[in-house]
């Protein structure tokens, strides 16, 4: 691990996004509550914010980090979903591992719940794919 013991203690921010492609059907089906492992947000929300919580054990080399806020939102454009998360710390380094675990871990929540839904005869997942996760804006300092 990098020695952050002589930094000081600052406001951290980082907001991160990513993408889920699913089929049309699978989408219809999420709108109107049909999955049947349960509501796929509610869900995907809750496995984000265990994933900030707990991204230095999933991640070698970050530190346990005091989160102070984390919030996760969804959206659906055509045929992605979009998922966003926003951390918040006061501590000696970032937050961005940790909204990008956040968002990683939610899209992940999403295709295992609907997977069923995306399989082709062959079992293979032609149309699902996580893209575009990446930090979108990362502050120091700045509330």
């Amino acid at each position: 691990m990098i020695d952050v013991s002589g930094k000081n203690i600052v406001l951290r921010t980082a907001l991160a996004r990513g993408k889920l492609s699913l089929r049309s059907t699978t989408i219809k089906e999420i709108k109107e509550g049909n999955i049947r492992k349960g509501d796929v947000f509610t869900v995907a929300e809750v496995a984000a914010l265990d994933a900030v919580k707990t991204t230095f054990i999933r991640i070698p080399h970050c530190h346990p980090i005091p989160v102070a806020s984390a919030e996760v939102k969804f959206s659906i454009e055509e045929t992605t979903v979009i998922c966003t998360c926003w951390v918040k710390a006061e501590y000696k380094t970032g937050v961005e591992m940790e909204a990008l675990s956040g968002v990683s871990s939610a899209l992940l929540t999403v295709w295992d719940m609907v997977k069923y839904l995306e399989k082709d005869e062959n079992g293979q997942y032609p149309v699902t794919k996580i893209h575009g996760v990446k930090v979108i804006e990362k502050r120091k300092g700045v509330k």
